[in-house]
């Protein structure tokens, strides 16, 4: 235990945010530059260290977290560096990305404020870039096998990385122009900064993983030629396909999936535009879909200079603590406000859209909503509570239904569904087609960028498993009750 008396001494201290009016005049990331690393060390000397650290239960990566905790404590970066990339190949991008539902699960937080453990991981990460401590790791000897992996999203990513570093010769197909899928151009750049993974790609490429841009596999080379080419490939495609909201009006111009809109605001940030083509100034901005996604609409709204943003979930309100259905240590369904949500806006729950109104150049203008509560289970509308709102930009944040279908690599490869439309696999994350794995929302549904990390690696040794016989790659460390999890 790295200090007996952390927790009852110390009380939680987070990164601080640099101030709305400044952050809003630029797309750095919100929080101050080396702002935590003069309080990190006692923060991860809160860690008990605990007999059961079910902060590994709650971490689907399996994070050794009490082992790192104890690092940090002692200012021993080099060490908590190798304790933190022994489970996860990208920590910059969870200690930023992840909603941490380590901390839900930390016994510390039973009673009092968790451990800050995503705060401690991005600590630790930070401070071993800029000591050097992060270099390639390039294989002693090669297999002579070849591997393709799909996708350049966290999944696909940790699964070439690992397969690299295993000796197999792998390429990496994206079809957008730049690596990093979701990373690249999902998140905003005030979530964080693209320098993060141009340096793990030139990792990667040092190590010897070979990368190929503007390739759709389906369209622009056919899956059946790929799967000729390489001894083994690895699907991490990502689950792509938005649900919409088919309502009267969704035609109009100025409504977008907001997987159109937040990918060009990431495109101006990488110098490809001087102004997005899709913008928010102006503008009276709707964002629908209270998630994750939803929050990034309206962080790039208020950049935009957007004249408001209102953000409407179908769903109530969640409560600030822990409802009785959701004990410590599951993750809590709980009110997150977000840097985003920091910076302005309406957020308006149990609202539901009817239709939307345009004007005589088919613009929306309009959205129309109506007041929905929950009647013996089912969500239904409340007399009387119909209006409009103002609606010159709408984005859709409503989630993901499942992977592409329509570039035709499902039908290509001649892959099974699974009941949820995901791509099915084995134990071994192999697909009904020998070769064939698939890792992350392709194969588990819409989820986090943990279980994403997570399922690379693990799809990489069932690969190399496939490819070897026996996996020269570590068992992934994986918590045995999933009911637990996100």
């Amino acid at each position: 235990m790295a200090d007996p008396k952390g927790f009852l001494n110390h009380g939680r201290e987070v990164a601080k945010s640099r101030p709305v009016d400044v952050r809003l005049k630029d797309w750095n990331e919100v929080y101050v530059p080396g702002s935590l690393l003069p309080i990190i060390s006692k923060q991860a000397g809160r860690c008990m260290d605990c007999g059961i650290p079910f902060c590994h239960n709650g971490c689907p990566l399996g994070n050794l977290i009490p082992e790192w905790n104890d690092f940090a404590y002692r200012e021993d970066w080099s060490a908590a560096s190798e304790r933190l990339h022994a489970t996860n190949n990208f920590p910059e991008f969870t200690g930023r990305l992840c909603p941490a539902p380590c901390e839900s699960a930390c016994v510390l937080g039973i009673n009092q404020p968790a451990v800050t453990i995503k705060n401690v991981e991005v600590s630790i990460i930070d401070k071993a870039w800029d000591s050097g401590d992060v270099e390639p790791q390039a294989p002693e000897r090669l297999s002579g096998k070849t591997v393709a992996v799909i996708g350049s999203g966290p999944a696909g990513l940790a699964a070439a990385q690992q397969l690299t570093r295993a000796g197999h010769t792998v390429a990496v197909y994206e079809r957008a122009d730049r690596i990093g899928g979701l990373l690249r151009y999902g998140i905003p750049e005030f979530k964080m900064e693209k320098r993060h993974i141009n340096r793990r790609i030139e990792q990667m490429r040092a190590e010897g993983t070979r990368f190929r841009t503007g390739i759709e596999i389906g369209r622009d080379l056919r899956a059946t030629d790929l799967k000729k080419r390489y001894d083994a490939i690895v699907i991490a495609a990502g689950a792509t396909t938005a649900r919409d909201l088919p309502v009267p009006g969704r035609e109009l111009k100025g409504i977008h999936q907001a997987m159109e809109y937040l990918p060009l605001a990431n495109k101006v940030q990488e110098g490809d535009y001087v102004a997005p083509p899709i913008t928010a100034e102006g503008k009276h901005v709707i964002v629908i879909g209270g998630g994750d996604t939803g929050a990034d609409c309206v962080g790039t709204a208020h950049r935009q200079g957007a004249a408001s943003v209102t953000q409407l979930e179908i769903m109530p309100r969640p409560g600030e603590d822990r409802a009785p259905h959701q004990p410590w240590p599951t993750f809590p369904m709980l009110y997150k406000v977000t840097s985003a949500h920091e910076e302005g806006g309406e957020r308006v729950y149990s609202v539901s859209t009817t239709h939307f109104e345009g004007d005589e150049d088919g613009n929306v203008q309009w959205l129309h909503l109506t007041e929905v509560e929950f009647i013996d289970g089912k969500l239904t509308s409340k007399p009387g509570t119909e209006r409009k709102i103002p609606a010159q930009l709408v984005t859709l944040a409503m989630g993901f239904t499942g992977t592409d279908r329509e570039n035709g690599l499902v039908e290509q490869f001649g892959l099974d569904l699974d009941e949820r439309g995901n791509i099915a696999r084995d134990a071994d994350f192999q697909t009904n087609v020998p070769g064939v794995f698939v890792a992350g929302d392709a194969g588990r549904g819409q989820s986090l960028i943990v279980w994403a990390i997570a399922e690379g690696r693990s799809a990489a040794r069932g690969c190399d498993r496939f490819l070897t016989g026996a996996s020269e790659l570590p068992a992934p460390i994986r918590p045995t009750d999933r009911s637990l999890m996100v």
